[in-house]
């Protein structure tokens, strides 16, 4: 059995998806209380708390490191100040760890901006940093959306590969086949709302045709000026990216033309967005919808997971 660990885990998104895969998580951390506590309800044991205070000599060994390190430092919706940000030069602990510990492979998740933010310098820095402690990085930007989720959400996925792998020398990764299944927003809505998500306002306006289905989002209308949370899409499309934070009457989820009603959607429904079970546990409130915005999708995991050859 292949062993992992889990860092800046939020609410477990790698570990749903690799629990499923018979493999054993040996270690989890995250500095997120809150999220820490959810982690805990729903795999039965807590994160450590921060991870620049752990030694790597007192982190189990393991054939896979996860991280889907903080991403606020390179999003277009944070201050893209990239590795100089704190949270951004948590990925040295990554680096860290590894060089140390040599897992067979690290599965890596970010936004796509970290490809392109300081004019692409970040990017270089992490692959050289990779390369200098034994790693064949490989890297995609991979649509959930063409994956079987209805919620547009592309991600930045980094596989890297030990060069030095002694008998595994078959060692190999390429990238996951899309799927395009034809499933749409409207396949996953709930029939019971609460009515406090429901959007009533003199400045809406929906000037749009959504006759047609898309593996996308399919913009029909606007409140306010339609900015960034103030735009309406069809149920025949896909969700936008859900997302942590985020100002307008759509904040973090987006709004949505339902049988001639705009709404946000519900806690429940974000989860599906996500992957994750109604069960699954997240707090009350804002804090669960920012949790499911910081979440990675298990599925996405799975698909990139089944595309590495560890023997």
């Amino acid at each position: 059995m292949y062993k992992f660990i889990d860092l800046f885990c939020g609410i477990g998104g790698f570990r749903s998806a690799l629990e499923k895969k018979g493999l054993e998580c040996v270690f989890s951390s995250d500095i997120d209380e809150k999220a820490a506590e959810s982690y805990r309800k729903n795999f039965g044991d807590k994160p450590k708390g921060d991870i620049t205070e752990i030694s790597e000599k007192k982190i189990p060994a393991h054939d896979i490191l996860c991280a889907g390190f903080p991403c606020q430092s390179f999003s277009i919706s944070g201050d893209m100040k990239g590795l100089d940000d704190n949270r951004g030069r948590l990925f040295y602990e990554i680096i860290r760890i590894a060089q140390y510990h040599q897992p067979y492979v690290l599965l890596l998740e970010n936004v796509k901006n970290i490809l392109t933010v300081d004019d692409g310098q970040v990017i270089k820095t992490i692959e050289t940093k990779l390369d200098e402690i034994g790693y064949r990085l490989h890297k995609h930007v991979l649509n959930a959306s063409y994956f079987g989720i209805p919620q547009s959400r592309e991600r930045v996925y980094f596989v890297g590969l030990r060069k030095d792998t002694g008998a595994k020398s078959k060692l190999s990764y390429s990238p996951p086949i899309e799927t395009r299944k034809r499933i749409f927003l409207e396949d996953v809505l709930e029939k019971d709302i609460e009515p406090s998500l429901f959007i009533t306002r003199d400045d809406m306006v929906i000037d749009r045709d959504d006759k047609e289905h898309a593996l996308e989002p399919i913009r029909v209308g606007q409140v306010n000026k339609g900015g960034q949370g103030e735009r309406i899409y069809s149920v025949k499309g896909h969700a936008i990216t859900l997302s942590a934070y985020g100002g307008g009457a759509g904040a973090r989820t987006g709004l949505y033309l339902v049988k001639d009603r705009v709404r946000k959607l519900s806690i429940t429904e974000c989860k599906t967005l996500m992957g994750f079970p109604s069960i699954f546990h997240v707090s009350e409130g804002i804090q669960g919808y920012q949790q499911l915005g910081n979440a990675v999708i298990p599925a996405m995991i799975s698909h990139v997971y089944d595309s590495i050859k560890l023997s």
